[in-house]
């Protein structure tokens, strides 16, 4: 479980990163940022989760990278932005539950 908690404290890292790229339009950096160590944080994410609430704010949290790695795909700068600070805010609010 402690291996989990430093994964979900690589990801809060790395999803700090993704404003400045979102800002500076480097959509591969997004993409590639959330395809790199998404899976793991995952799987460290499903196996934290032990309420009702904190498993409704990890699906919230990974429909939010969804969304965000589809809006960088499509390019679309202000929806990829809110999608990012979306996910952020519900990994912070998950890795607070615990």
């Amino acid at each position: 479980a402690n291996n989990k908690k430093k994964i979900l404290a690589e990801s809060q890292k790395r999803l700090g990163k993704l404003d400045a790229y979102i800002q500076k339009k480097q959509w591969f950096n997004v993409t590639t940022e959330l395809d790199r160590y998404m899976g793991e944080t995952r799987a460290a994410v499903r196996f934290l989760a032990q309420t009702p609430a904190q498993k409704t704010t990890a699906t919230n949290f990974f429909k939010a990278i969804e969304k965000t790695n589809l809006n960088a795909r499509l390019k679309k700068q202000d929806a990829c932005a809110a999608a990012a600070a979306d996910s952020i805010r519900l990994l912070d609010s998950f890795a607070a539950s615990l």
